[in-house]
């Protein structure tokens, strides 16, 4: 029985290694989600092992062996229900993306704002994005340099060189600002007082509806 349960773990656990490791670089959680489940195949049939053993050792004092290996499957169950629970509550929330086991933000947005930010063009810039199955969607905020010429022209492209910078980046909505309020201190834009208030009228100079009907 034993040799039959140790044979069985071999192959969870092999697959579970490689699937999370595609499941990273395709930013796929359906997939890293399967490679949990191979985790706890193997999980569950080594609690077995360690059960049998404890029933075969009774005589020699290790009675306590299954319980143990129950307390460490119930433990690990625990775990990833608050990790699910968070991840869940965050994405109704339209929080930043964060990798698949949610350990900590998803670098492409910084990588892209820095990019972003490297354009001599932009004076400052802001970015959203929110996770939709393995691709991202989002808004981005530019502040141009005073005198930029070209505005709509430099805006299409830097709208083509966001959604080409990952194959991750499914649509992006890019619009000019004046200036963005609304941030923290240090800069870090994906923590915010609230949404940014973005002042358009300066950088476009065009009236607003309620300006034309507002009598002379």
């Amino acid at each position: 029985m034993i040799a039959a349960l140790s044979v069985t773990m071999v192959p969870a656990i092999l697959l579970g290694r490689a699937k999370q490791r595609i499941a990273r670089q395709l930013h796929d959680k359906v997939l890293y989600a399967d490679a949990e489940m191979n985790r706890a195949d193997w999980l569950t049939a080594g609690a077995a092992i360690l059960g049998i053993l404890g029933i075969l050792g009774i005589g020699a004092g290790l009675w306590w062996a299954d319980a143990v290996a129950a307390l460490v499957i119930g433990a690990d169950i625990v775990r990833d229900g608050l990790r699910t629970s968070r991840s869940a509550v965050a994405n109704l929330m339209d929080d930043r993306p964060r990798i698949v086991d949610g350990s900590r933000p998803h670098p492409l947005r910084d990588d892209l704002l820095t990019a972003v930010l490297d354009h001599d063009w932009v004076a400052d810039a802001w970015l959203r994005l929110r996770e939709e199955g393995h691709v991202f969607v989002g808004e981005l905020l530019v502040v141009p340099t005073p005198g930029t010429d070209r505005l709509v022209q430099r805006l299409e492209d830097l709208g083509t060189f966001a959604r080409t910078f990952d194959w991750r980046m499914h649509d992006l909505v890019v619009a000019p600002v004046s200036r963005i309020e609304g941030v923290t201190e240090d800069r870090d834009r994906s923590v915010m007082i609230g949404p940014p208030r973005p002042r358009v009228g300066d950088a476009t100079d065009q009236p607003t509806e309620s300006d034309s009907a507002r009598p002379q």
